[in-house]
């Protein structure tokens, strides 16, 4: 069903490309009505337009909070116009049609990334705007509702093409547009009330705007794209691209895994991480940039190929140039030098992104979707320290194995579970991730940690590992000291802890529990 467009109302906080989307109502004979600052730039167009007070009779007030919210609006949006009784009460009380609403909303996103006073914030809420755009959207059968000035150019061909009119599929495609838009308006809001709240809310809701669109999923078969969050404007789609092509589904995902892992380092300490299929294949800590890159790549220079490198310093030029000597999909640094762009730019392929700020937002929340529901949880950030070390074996763990301990469990903190890590002198040099069986983690552990370069650095003799969850039994914990391990940080809490100790004493090595588990599946 076609309904001609013969009122318009119109309010925009947004005024781009408003002069010409009023001069094709213009042309078509519509009457046009707006409120304040758009009823002005109207006027000065040299168009005819209506204030909203003399349709309801009623003046702006309260400092604009009220003056769309009247029955001469909403029944003029909300009545049906094939309904008797909706047509006979508009003829009672004098109700209008209204045929055309074109509304954008106070500026509220823009607002809340840029002020810190909660009163301009709130001021910022729009209320009437969203009840207007419901009411239309509802009654899309007789209603056309324009929200984004980016469909101002399909309104004026469909009216074109319709002799001033609109089609039902045209206003339907506008509607479910309509309440996406004031759903994420809604959610934004939401979020920004409960910013500062770490327990979960009884309704939940999520904000995101379509960033891009990917060329496929995980696979070329799926489709995807990728939203950015309202709540935390920070991490991987706020990152800045200084080269490279646009990002696929799993380079996003591997380097958001990245990224939450040399978050756990201190800026002051260099360090580095390489990301493989969202595990870590080498992770290290050095005196420069360069050499944490370099030991972090020796841990598994098979796997680091197209991986990612996530850095905690600026890229200096010898780091660069370490780094290009092998295919990388994406680097991730706070900065990069101008020698050390210069180097990249040799690799056109390469996607290099600046996150300038590499801090954790402690209140987020991450989510997983599952058929029928979403999953949410706090994010993992919990840290140990050495003062949360319970030392539970009879050896005493030196120095250098504590500060190898705390290395190690950062890491473990972001491999995939069932987690084993290998570590010396602040380098990874065995990771097992994601097996059904603890045992069976160690022993991969060992075996990447057997294509490494043979050295004493490299050597699991007095090595320290690092397991994500207790040892349930004492097996899994032999495997490790068969290798060589002689220092285990470990959460314990297991009925069988006794039993692991126990066979601690007997190896000789030393044994601490941090009582934090760190699963991640």
């Amino acid at each position: 069903m076609d309904i001609k467009i013969k009122t318009a109302l119109i309010s925009v906080s947004d005024k781009s490309g408003l002069e010409k989307i009023v001069h094709s109502l213009q042309e078509h004979g519509v009457k046009i009505i707006s409120t304040g600052g758009t009823a002005k730039a109207i006027a000065e167009m040299g168009v005819d337009v209506m204030d909203v007070s003399t349709l309801t009779n009623f003046p702006e007030m309260m400092d604009g909070r009220v003056k769309t919210l009247h029955p001469n609006v909403h029944g003029g949006l909300l009545a049906k116009r094939d309904d008797k009784s909706h047509v006979q009460s508009q003829k009672e009380h004098g109700i209008e049609d209204i045929d055309l609403i074109i509304v954008n909303l106070y500026p509220f996103e823009e607002t809340i990334n840029t002020q810190e006073n909660e009163e301009i914030c709130i001021e910022n809420i729009d209320i009437g705007g969203p009840a207007m755009l419901r009411s239309a959207a509802k009654n899309h059968k007789f209603v056309t509702v324009v929200t984004d000035v980016n469909d101002y150019s399909d309104v004026i061909n469909e009216m074109k093409e319709n002799d001033g009119a609109t089609t039902l599929d045209f206003r339907k495609k506008l509607a479910a547009k309509t309440f996406s838009m004031t759903a994420y308006y809604d959610s934004m809001i939401s979020n920004w009330f409960h910013r500062d709240q770490s327990d979960l809310i009884n309704n939940f809701s999520s904000a995101g705007k379509l960033s891009s669109k990917l060329r496929y999923g995980e696979n070329p078969h799926q489709s995807a794209g990728l939203y950015k969050s309202t709540q935390h404007q920070s991490g991987i789609p706020y990152a800045t691209l200084l080269q490279g092509k646009e990002l696929s589904y799993n380079n996003i995902n591997d380097s958001d895994a990245a990224l939450q892992l040399i978050r756990e380092f201190d800026k002051d300490s260099p360090s580095v991480a390489i990301i493989k299929h969202a595990n870590p294949c080498g992770v290290a800590s050095g005196a420069t940039l360069c050499e944490a890159y370099t030991k972090a790549f020796s841990c598994d220079t098979t796997s680091a190929f197209g991986g990612i490198v996530a850095l905690n310093q600026k890229i200096d030029k010898d780091t660069a140039t370490e780094i290009i000597k092998i295919f990388t999909e994406v680097i991730i640094a706070p900065d990069v030098s101008d020698e050390a762009k210069e180097i990249f730019r040799s690799k056109s392929n390469l996607r290099v992104l600046i996150l300038s700020s590499l801090r954790k937002h402690n209140n987020s929340h991450n989510y997983k979707s599952i058929e029928g529901g979403i999953l949410v949880q706090s994010n993992d950030n919990e840290n140990s320290s050495e003062s949360d070390l319970k030392i539970v074996t009879e050896k005493k763990p030196s120095d250098q194995e504590i500060e190898d301990m705390l290395f190690a469990f950062k890491v473990c903190k972001h491999v995939k579970s069932n987690a084993i890590i290998y570590v010396k002198n602040k380098k990874t040099i065995g990771i097992g991730a994601g097996q059904m069986s603890r045992i069976d983690s160690a022993k991969i552990a060992s075996q990447k940690n057997s294509e490494m370069e043979k050295s004493d650095e490299n050597s699991l003799a007095n090595s320290v590992v690092a397991s994500d969850a207790f040892f349930p039994f004492a097996d899994g914990l032999l495997v490790t000291i068969s290798f060589g391990a002689k220092a285990v940080i470990q959460p314990g809490g297991s009925v069988k802890d006794d039993e692991v100790i126990k066979a601690a004493n007997e190896a000789g090595i030393s044994m601490v529990f941090t009582g934090t588990r760190h699963f991640r599946h």
